[in-house]
């Protein structure tokens, strides 16, 4: 057997996961915020499609970004929520067509902090913010312990609607990445200074999470590398909550980095070819046992194949990749399949290359991938213009469930 075959079943290898589960493959779908959900916080025919086309891709793993545990602090309007209001039946249908042959469905359970969009939300995080394009209050110790309860709430939720597992979002600047960071939490109490303290709820969080769902169903988190930002978190502080992390009972960390704070560059607006966070991940290798994932910039069967060589990490966390190919996995498993062709805009324009990527994810949901023909600008129109209608939606539904809940 060529050594070019064995690399071709390096990525169909199955992995074990500390709980006892198993996933398939190498290959997961990362979390992306798809803006799919109705505006009341449920999913849709279309979203559930599209999970379900990544599931009969071949992918082992897909993940649902986001998923918000407390609906006053969405991310869009477009993410889901789940919590005792949820359309428990829909989301059974979810999670039933998105494990076809043998996939796994992980909601990202959040919280989006001081990004919590602002006309359905009145931010808040670990320290007040009053900076230009960002605002948010600081939230009380009452507010900070509340935290572990809903996660535990939106997981135990998550299990019984059949989802296989959940995966908690501390990175990329949202709630969670606050607290941990420096440059976000300056808090004086028990949860503000060295690293183990603004960690703290993380912990805190993921423990009653664990009590939650019991010791057989999969935890994930997904961590920030470092913010990619002055005086943020740095890899030598992210590579100390990752020895914390070693000591908690979660079953894969899933390592990516940077911010969607006003200003911060993004790392999946890059140009590079290459993949951004390999050499973290390596040093991370040496310090923890839990399984790895690394997502972005995975672009070519080769990045992914020498990834898994090196031993750097256990999954590939594909994101754009997969919204370009749905059934990437089976093309790459083949031996034959191409890698997939990323497009090339004349000019980049701040959330266009975004806006254009959860656009196709609209197209590939509802049948239509191969007449998307549209510019950055005109994606962000219509990513903005979808928003705004849901936003209606979103007051009209959860100010009803704030005011029967009074």
């Amino acid at each position: 057997m060529s050594k070019e075959t064995n690399s071709f079943q390096l990525l169909q290898r199955s992995l074990k996961l500390p709980c006892g589960v198993i996933l398939k493959n190498r290959l997961a779908k990362s979390a992306m915020s798809d803006s799919l959900g109705d505006g009341e916080g449920n999913p849709t025919e279309a979203q559930i499609r599209l999970y379900e086309k990544w599931a009969e891709g071949g992918v082992s793993l897909s993940f649902i970004g986001e998923v918000q545990c407390d609906y006053r602090f969405p991310e869009k309007p477009g993410n889901l929520v789940f919590n005792k209001n949820s359309n428990f039946g829909l989301l059974s249908q979810f999670s039933k067509r998105a494990t076809v042959d043998g996939a796994h469905i992980w909601p990202q359970i959040g919280h989006a902090g001081a990004l919590s969009h602002l006309p359905i939300s009145h931010p808040t995080g670990p320290s007040a913010i009053n900076i230009d394009g960002l605002n948010c209050a600081e939230m009380s110790v009452h507010e900070i312990k509340a935290l572990p309860g809903m996660y535990a709430q939106s997981a135990l939720l998550a299990k019984n609607a059949g989802f296989s597992g959940v995966h908690i979002h501390a990175g990329h600047g949202f709630l969670l990445s606050q607290f941990i960071s420096p440059l976000f939490n300056n808090r004086k109490d028990d949860y503000g200074g060295p690293i183990e303290a603004r960690a703290k709820i993380v912990i805190e969080i993921i423990d009653e999470v664990r009590s939650a769902v019991g010791t057989l169903f999969p935890i994930g988190i997904r961590i920030n590398s470092s913010d990619q930002l002055d005086g943020g978190l740095t890899e030598s502080e992210a590579l100390k909550f990752i020895r914390l992390l070693d000591k908690t009972s979660v079953d894969l960390i899933d390592i990516s980095g940077g911010t969607y704070f006003p200003g911060a560059k993004a790392s999946s607006d890059s140009s590079a070819n290459g993949v951004y966070f390999l050499n973290f991940a390596q040093s991370a290798r040496k310090i923890t046992d839990i399984p790895l994932m690394v997502t972005g910039g995975f672009k070519t069967r080769k990045q992914a194949i020498e990834a898994l060589e090196v031993g750097a990490t256990d999954i590939i966390g594909l994101g754009r990749a997969m919204i370009l190919n749905p059934q990437l996995p089976e093309a790459w498993f083949s031996g034959t399949g191409r890698d997939p062709e990323f497009p090339k805009f004349d000019s980049l324009i701040p959330g266009g290359v975004t806006a254009w990527y959860t656009m196709r994810m609209t197209a590939i949901a509802e049948e239509q991938e191969h007449e998307l023909s549209v510019d950055l600008k005109s994606a962000i129109h219509e990513y903005e213009k979808r928003d705004s209608k849901k936003c209606i939606s979103w007051i009209k539904k959860f100010i009803n469930v704030a005011e029967n809940s009074a």
